[in-house]
């Protein structure tokens, strides 16, 4: 599992005295309100910053990191993704996943079939999509499988393993 989960992409600057425009890639963005501290992945490796405050404006979450206190200090983290280290992530609710467990399980279906690795989680405001890269006749092939019950039916995340149900003309488009 990974030590990290991102939490959002600092966008922008807000104000001159160093606070940062957050937009998140989490589905609450209230969470930001408990965050004590965050993370920035550099080439150096992930860097910890402390959190001195969090407010909210036009959908972001505005964030004030210890020591960052003018624009041109945290212009060098624009463009990056900003995590929390697992332990800090809120605990999740019985058949809820981290996104970033997900990523990489194969994925098979009810039939013992392996179709592929999930590669992306689409969400489409109905359901999440799985997108799983695999194989149909010696071919690369995307599936687009929808993350509701009659397809998705069982996720182990220790094993890796996501177990579906090709509905009719599911496995065609």
């Amino acid at each position: 599992m990974e030590p990290y989960l991102r939490v959002g992409v600092f966008a922008s600057t807000h104000g001159v005295k160093g606070e940062i425009s957050v937009f998140p890639t989490v589905d609450d963005l209230s969470r930001f309100k408990q965050l004590k501290r965050v993370y920035f992945e550099t080439r150096e490796g992930m860097r910890e910053q402390t959190v001195e405050s969090v407010r909210f404006h036009k959908g972001m979450a505005l964030l004030k990191l210890a020591g960052l206190n003018d624009m041109d200090a945290v212009l060098p983290y624009k463009g990056l993704s900003l995590y929390v280290a697992r332990e800090d992530a809120v605990p999740l609710p019985e058949g809820r996943y981290y996104i970033a467990d997900l990523l990489g399980c194969r994925v098979l279906t009810d039939d013992g079939r392996e179709l592929g690795v999930l590669k992306d989680v689409l969400e489409t405001g109905a359901n999440d999509v799985f997108l799983v890269n695999g194989m149909k006749d010696g071919k690369p092939k995307d599936y687009l499988i929808p993350h509701i019950p009659q397809c998705v039916l069982q996720v182990d995340i220790e094993r890796s393993v996501i177990t579906v149900h090709l509905l009719d003309g599911l496995e065609e488009l």
